[in-house]
């Protein structure tokens, strides 16, 4: 295999980016284009026309068209170039981005986990890295700080969150005001089209844009890529032509002089325009965001070999052709496009809007599986549709929900500066959100002193900040949508999350005990019958509530019995070989195991193999391995509540494909008898022999259904949320069955209600 094809099959870690060639690298900041920077690039269509929207107005000296460039400048060099592309694009979570990126690795490093069943044990995953270097005092005293207040630590999951659900309205507002402010430049030369057949149009091309989502990120980009790359051309050589054309002076404006001026002379109109000019480095969080599908170095050469030098002209020759067009704000951009390249230009912009939509769309994607990974979303279906490049995926259910409500905002709203008003809330939010966040990694993670840290807050902070507060003042005009889309997301998040960490609760208080259920048995009429049982659960030690309740009403279960519980971990992706972990339940005689199947935030949660057939090789090497140990003794391997000590225990299908004695001696999907005669020739007959008999026997999956309902004692908020939100998404949401293929005539489902 290739540096090349190592690098796609691998994923876009640091150190798979070490043996790329230079091919590669270029390769993938070719593809990026087209999925990273659609957004970014097509800026140039609105930031103009919603910076002069208000009262706002150009003046025969050109202080203002000065200074307005003079803040574009200021703030895509400082924000694009320098924060995210030097400094953020540094902080990744083993080649992922974004802002449960960040979140995961102080989560790591801080013990800020939110998740249940988290154990010592992994901590031993390979993908499990920390910083070696030793805690600082300002380190050490913010970890102390977090894990006294666990208000603080919940507060700062709320604070994730709102960043998170603003990304999503982000990728509902883009494509709206992306392919609208395209389409609406046809009226430059078509006076007469109405308004109506501009938002036809428009609703016409998102559709299409999000029917072909299906076909995923890699073909999208190959797509895309030509797309953007003629755009930038187009867009960099029509504003060098207007510099040299109408105004050569215009380089003047990037001194930080003009926006002293700027600010001076136009007062609170000048502020209030700041919630356009911001929209000037839209896309920027999208490009951190995707960052899983590509590698931060193909990012970087991309955006300062191609990005940066064509927006900055694109800009400059805008702002040139204002200087002798004052009355042109509303349709600058396509007014300073000469008059035999319109219509090339016109509809490279159209197609250059369709795929600036990309970015947003491909970054919400990758935040809902995060989210969904992280207990913060109900668990939907998320397909990887690519085989090569690890991190590429696509949402059905999200996709529709994002088509559906752009279409309603380019319906309602049908206004370019209204839809720029909310995007620019949006934008700031998030941004602020990711430098409070990459702050604390300074300090906790990369072990920087007081001083850089307070410099980054400050100075990227207070430009934030500066942006939000005149987002603010156009809440009404529009700016209200991101807050209603983000309120939305986040009661959704939250209340997901509380129901599922009082269920974990409930199931961790009310561990039955298995002695007990066993002397129960007689009074029962208890009986084993032969086969194996897999229940799924929630905990990741001891004997749900589920399982009691099941045997209490039904005295029979059977002779082998694995008890599986599904959960995410702090890190990105988990490999093969350490995808299962097994252990002993009670005594040998009882025959009770438990599997703990473990993924990664950025893992996709579908097994392709016979998870069954793995789940019973990986149940009799563990039985070899304990039985060839004899070191251990009953008394130390039962511990922790009857649980084996997993640390000495981890096996995978990875490496049980190496094991020709179990794997492929015997294909368990055709138990045959002379099989199992063959294996009583070993040493460790009796039980393993007993396993494949049950095997043959055939095998039932037993999934548990906890129905939450509120306390009578509750609030009517409470009961709400629990009774008929958390109901509503656990009804609709996507069990362990359906990612484990488990067939629906293996199944049997228990119900049982709890109160919270």
């Amino acid at each position: 295999m290739n540096p090349s094809e190592q690098f796609v099959e691998h994923g876009m870690s640091e150190q798979n980016l070490k043996r790329t060639s230079c091919a590669t690298v270029l390769t993938l900041a070719y593809q990026s284009l087209g999925i990273v920077y659609g957004d970014l690039s097509t800026s140039p269509l609105y930031v103009y026309k919603t910076t002069f929207s208000g009262k706002l107005r150009l003046k025969e000296n050109d202080e203002e068209i000065f200074g307005v460039l003079s803040f574009i400048f200021w703030t895509f060099t400082l924000t694009a170039l320098f924060k995210y592309v030097f400094i953020v694009m540094s902080a990744d979570d083993s080649g992922e981005g974004g802002t449960f990126a960040l979140y995961s690795l102080l989560c790591r490093h801080a013990r800020l986990s939110i998740l249940p069943n988290q154990q010592a044990t992994d901590e031993k995953l390979s993908a499990y890295t920390t910083q070696d270097s030793k805690d600082t005092w300002l380190s050490s005293h913010l970890k102390l700080f977090f894990e006294k207040h666990q208000r603080f630590q919940k507060g700062l999951l709320i604070f994730v969150l709102l960043g998170t659900c603003m990304t999503i309205g982000d990728g509902v507002i883009t494509p709206a005001i992306s392919v609208f402010s395209a389409v609406s430049g046809v009226q430059v030369k078509i006076k007469e089209l109405h308004d109506n057949y501009v938002v036809i149009i428009s609703c016409v091309i998102l559709v299409v844009l999000f029917s072909i989502q299906h076909h995923g990120t890699h073909r999208v980009a190959f797509m895309f890529a030509p797309v953007v790359a003629a755009w930038l051309l187009c867009i960099s050589g029509i504003g060098i032509y207007n510099i040299f054309h109408w105004n050569r002076q215009i380089y003047r404006a990037l001194s930080p002089f003009y926006m002293l001026k700027f600010l001076k002379a136009t007062g609170i109109e000048g502020w209030m325009s700041l919630g356009g000019i911001v929209l000037s480095i839209t896309g920027v969080e999208a490009m951190y965001a995707a960052l899983g599908h590509f590698s931060a170095l193909s990012i970087k050469v991309a955006f300062t070999c191609l990005v940066y030098p064509c927006l900055i002209f694109a800009y400059m020759g805008e702002a040139a052709f204002l200087s002798k067009h004052h009355h042109a704000t509303q349709d600058s951009f396509y007014k300073a496009i000469p008059e035999t390249v319109f219509w090339p230009v016109f509809i490279v912009a159209t197609f250059a809007a369709i795929v600036g939509s990309q970015a947003v769309i491909s970054a919400t994607f990758s935040i809902v599986s995060q989210c969904c990974a992280l207990n913060c979303f109900p668990p939907v279906k998320i397909v990887h549709t690519s085989s090569r490049i690890y991190g590429q995926i696509y949402v059905p259910e999200v996709n529709w929900i994002l088509m559906c409500l752009c279409l309603a905002v380019t319906i309602g709203l049908r206004d370019i500066d209204m839809m720029g008003h909310a995007y620019g809330l949006a934008i700031t939010t998030v941004m602020f959100v990711t430098t409070c966040l990459m702050t604390l990694v300074m300090v906790i993670v990369w072990k920087q002193g007081m001083i850089k840290a307070i410099l980054f807050l400050a100075l990227f902070g207070s430009i934030e900040l500066l942006y939000i507060s005149a987002s603010i003042y156009k809440v009404p005009e529009g700016g209200w949508i991101p807050l209603v889309l983000s309120f939305i997301f986040m009661s959704i998040m939250f209340i997901w999350n509380y129901g599922t960490m009082k269920k974990h609760e409930f199931d961790v208080e009310n561990k039955v005990s298995m002695s007990k259920i066993l002397s129960l048995g007689p009074c029962l009429g208890m009986v084993r019958v032969p086969g194996i049982g897999i229940i799924f659960s929630n905990l990741a030690s001891g004997v749900p509530a589920i399982f009691g309740h099941f045997v209490t009403n039904l005295p029979a279960f059977h002779q082998v019995l694995v008890f599986v519980c599904v959960k995410s971990v702090q890190v990105p992706c988990v490999s093969d070989n350490e995808r299962l972990v097994i252990s002993r339940i009670g005594p040998k005689e009882y025959r009770m195991f438990c599997c703990i199947v473990r993924y990664g935030y950025k893992d996709l949660q579908q097994e392709n193999y016979n998870f069954e057939n793995k789940l019973v090789s990986a149940i009799i090497q563990f039985v070899e391995i304990e039985e060839s140990d004899p070191a251990p003794t009953p008394e130390e391997l039962c511990i922790d509540g009857g649980n084996l000590n997993m640390e000495h225990f981890a096996f995978s299908p990875h490496t049980l494909n190496n094991s020709c004695y179990i794997e492929k001696s015997f294909p368990f999907s055709r138990v045959k008898k002379n099989d199992i005669d063959h294996l009583q020739e070993s040493p460790y007959k009796d039980e393993s022999v007993q396993i494949l008999r049950a095997k043959e026997s055939g095998v039932t999956y037993i999934l548990g259904h906890s129905y939450a309902e509120a306390k009578k004692s509750s609030s009517l908020l409470k009961k709400f949320a629990i009774n008929v939100v958390y109901a509503f998404l656990s009804q609709n949401c996507r069990d362990p069955d359906v990612f484990l293929n488990v067939a629906h005539t293996s199944l049997l489902e228990v119900g049982m209600v709890y109160h919270v």
